[in-house]
């Protein structure tokens, strides 16, 4: 079985929400488009990015709400 990562870039089968049985993709996962229970799918369709590290913005104020620490998202982008 292959792995998803969802557009905030946490692996599915880890995330919170989905392993609660409330992931409103199902099986799919998050995707990048318009979804009332993921700020970061909406953003990253709006920009039109697979993934929320693809955006030249990374990281913004969005994702200090996490799922994932903001100050790793700074490491990872190279910001600290």
């Amino acid at each position: 079985m292959r792995m998803r990562i969802g557009v905030c870039g946490i692996a599915c089968e880890k995330c919170p929400r989905r392993v609660a049985g409330n992931c409103p993709n199902g099986d799919l996962g998050c995707q990048p488009k318009e979804n009332k229970f993921c700020k970061i799918a909406t953003c990253a369709h709006r920009k039109d990015v697979a993934l929320c590290f693809e955006c030249q913005e990374f990281p913004c104020e969005l994702t200090k709400e996490g799922p994932i620490s903001y100050g790793y998202c700074q490491y990872i982008a190279g910001k600290i």
